[in-house]
């Protein structure tokens, strides 16, 4: 195993491999009980699948990866069977050790596995892009290989959960590992852009009950941040920060802090919208300082228990962390959360129907200003 590597907050990163050459990466909390040794990945595995494949839309320019060994992925295991728990005999799990917080690469990526430079352990990608101009050009029938990683972010090693449910000190733990994983996989060959981010619930279509989340690193820039740095050109290179000031001038603050802002947005599109801005101009996680990530891991605890206390059940939600791409628009596109659920009641959920999934022409079913009312109220009664 590699040498141990110190964090800040007194987190400890400790790397190694799995039995098929994947990456493994344990994130010690501070004052762990665990042991420095971990347990080496003894399983017989399959070779990794080959690197999925990139289509061009030529009608909206989007590329649209194939990755048919997703079908194989674990579909709602019995908590004694479940791949993110540590390994027992009865058990062969993803995770040879006990651990705090631990990040792996996925065994059946979209993206990935990446190329052989990147990581020294990955089968060499045939046909893949070749740069961002490449992503740019139309035509009929073009592929490239799905060159980039996608990583399991392990929040706990319990079965059940979300990020929300993680003690201050832990929360605080997968803000470093999610930093840390910003700031390597941004070096990676090929990859333009680093997304981490949770799904919750089986309404969103989470297949793993386990507390996790996940992080894309992709070849290209989205769709959608292409949109953001398309609005940026069109307005000004500071628009975050007069998104910022105007959000906090207006009625929408769910939660401040000094150094992050919490609101619903003035053009939410999802009964439950909240976005999440830092109070300065950081590109990434990798950016924030120990100061931001101090004060990030109750007020983010906070925010999601909030949304959970609206109902007598907890809520599906997406939680996406945007991040600026790694070569362009560094110094104009913040760093911000947007966490959205489709809970419209505690009964009822939105579904993208016609004007939405087929139009991209949204209709709002809650006034933003009234859902904004309600989380402040939930979020006031919250106590970590």
């Amino acid at each position: 195993m590699p040498a141990a590597q110190p964090l800040g907050a007194g987190v400890v990163k400790r790397p190694t491999l799995l039995a098929d050459g994947r990456e493994l990466i344990y994130y010690d909390d501070p004052g762990t009980e665990l042991a420095p040794e971990r347990a080496v990945d003894s399983r017989t595995l399959d070779a990794r699948p080959a690197t999925a494949t990139m289509r061009l839309d030529i009608l909206t320019g989007d590329w649209i990866s194939v990755a048919a060994a997703r079908q194989n992925r674990a579909f709602l295991p019995p908590a004694e069977l479940d791949p993110l728990a540590p390994q027992s005999p009865t058990n062969p799990s993803e995770i040879p050790s006990r651990y705090d917080v631990a990040v792996f690469e996925n065994r059946s990526p979209s993206f990935g596995p990446a190329l052989r430079e990147a990581t020294g352990n990955a089968p060499a990608a045939a046909d893949p892009p070749r740069g961002l101009d490449d992503f740019d050009a139309l035509g009929l029938g073009r592929t490239r290989a799905s060159v980039g990683r996608c990583e399991v972010v392990c929040f706990s090693p319990e079965t059940t959960g979300s990020f929300g449910t993680q003690t201050v000190t832990r929360a605080r733990t997968v803000i470093e590992a999610w930093a840390d994983r910003t700031a390597v996989l941004s070096q990676l060959p090929g990859v333009e852009q680093v997304f981490p981010f949770e799904n919750r619930g089986e309404a969103i279509g989470v297949t793993l009950p386990h507390p996790h989340g996940q992080i894309y690193a992709y070849p290209y820039i989205t769709p959608r941040t292409h949109g953001v740095l398309e609005s940026i050109d069109r307005t000004a290179p500071d628009l975050f920060q007069r998104i910022l000031d105007f959000e906090q001038a207006g009625d929408r603050v769910v939660l401040r802090g000094e150094h992050w802002t919490a609101f619903v947005p003035f053009a939410a599109r999802w009964p439950l919208e909240l976005h999440l801005l830092p109070h300065r101009h950081i590109p990434d996680l990798a950016a924030t300082t120990d100061a931001e990530r101090d004060e990030l891991a109750p007020l983010y605890l906070r925010l999601l228990r909030g949304i959970d206390a609206l109902y007598d059940t907890p809520t599906p939600y997406i939680a996406a962390w945007h991040q600026a791409p790694v070569h362009a628009g560094r110094d104009s596109v913040r760093l911000n959360l947007q966490l959205t659920s489709p809970r419209r009641a505690a009964d009822k959920l939105k579904f993208l129907a016609g004007s939405e999934a087929a139009m991209g022409a949204w209709i709002g079913d809650v006034p933003p200003e009234a859902a904004a009312e309600r989380l402040r109220e939930s979020v006031a009664g919250i106590e970590l």
